[in-house]
């Protein structure tokens, strides 16, 4: 996508990335951006593109279980995100704007012209950005545990976390991996709860990675368009989910009204990984109908 049409969509200026040649169809690939930033990104199956955005963690490994299934009938492209993982921070300002514009990127590297975008929570925010910017990149748009805008249990919950990640980053790891499955899924998963916690914010670096895409997400307020994003949408959330509860996606829903929304009855915040066969069923039979 060139930069006169990333303007044309209200993309932040100077954002496109660098040409170069398309991403093979398998493998590992590189995105890079003007600011400097440098995107580890993965590609693995054939067939239509999809490309997976993870949440506040930012990293593409969220998505290794539900990838491998997705793979067998789509092409799935996945990122590290900015400033985690194998991809280096650059200096543009951390914004929900810019990081659906490192997604676009991605896609102009793998050589990809349109794909369907599946954003988990912040990565739906990211998601409903790239619609905005850039409709005619996307073939449809499935929000995960995703919501609208900020509201006071949202805004409460960042608040904590912010204030516990600043004091004990490991007790910020711990709490979040606790609040993100339903129990009895995580004590028999104990594996998933100590690699959370290993792999905690815990140095500056780090954690100012973590407050600038927290930031990012308390400034984001899609109430005032999404309701003028014309491509197809499927909305999904567990009712069970205490990070960004079920009428989170009711709003959601509220506002696209041709968007189609399916919650399951369990399986927490990160039910992709809980719930996975549930969650791959239910990606691949609606884009299948698309």
């Amino acid at each position: 996508m060139t930069q006169a049409r990333r303007q044309q969509h209200g993309a932040p200026e100077g954002n496109g990335a660098e040409a170069g040649p398309p991403a093979e169809a398998g493998g590992e690939f590189r995105a890079r951006l003007p600011d400097g930033a440098v995107l580890r990104a993965l590609s693995q199956g054939q067939g239509r593109p999809l490309l997976l955005v993870s949440g506040l963690g930012g990293n593409a490994a969220f998505w290794d279980d539900n990838a491998a299934t997705l793979a067998r009938s789509f092409r799935v492209l996945r990122l590290d995100q900015r400033g985690i993982g194998a991809s280096s921070r650059g200096t543009a300002r951390c914004t929900i704007d810019q990081l659906a514009q490192d997604c676009l990127a991605v896609l102009d590297a793998a050589g990809i012209e349109r794909a369907t975008i599946l954003g988990h929570s912040t990565g739906g925010c990211i998601g409903l950005s790239l619609a905005r910017q850039a409709p005619e990149r996307l073939d449809g748009l499935i929000l995960s545990g995703s919501w609208l805008r900020q509201n006071r249990y949202m805004s409460a919950l960042f608040e904590t976390r912010l204030a516990i990640l600043d004091q004990h980053p490991r007790a910020y790891a711990a709490t979040a991996a606790l609040m993100a499955y339903p129990p009895v899924w995580l004590e028999a998963h104990w594996n998933v709860y100590e690699r959370a916690v290993a792999g905690a914010p815990d140095t500056p670096e780090a954690k100012q990675v973590v407050r600038e895409r927290i930031d990012a997400l308390r400034s984001f307020d899609g109430s005032g368009w999404a309701g003028e994003i014309d491509r197809p949408a499927l909305i999904l959330g567990a009712r069970d989910d205490m990070i960004v509860p079920a009428f989170l996606q009711d709003e959601l829903a509220a506002a696209m009204p041709g968007a189609r929304k399916t919650l399951l009855d369990s399986g927490g915040h990160f039910f992709p990984i809980s719930r996975p066969d549930a969650f791959t069923a239910n990606v691949a039979e609606w884009i299948g109908g698309l």
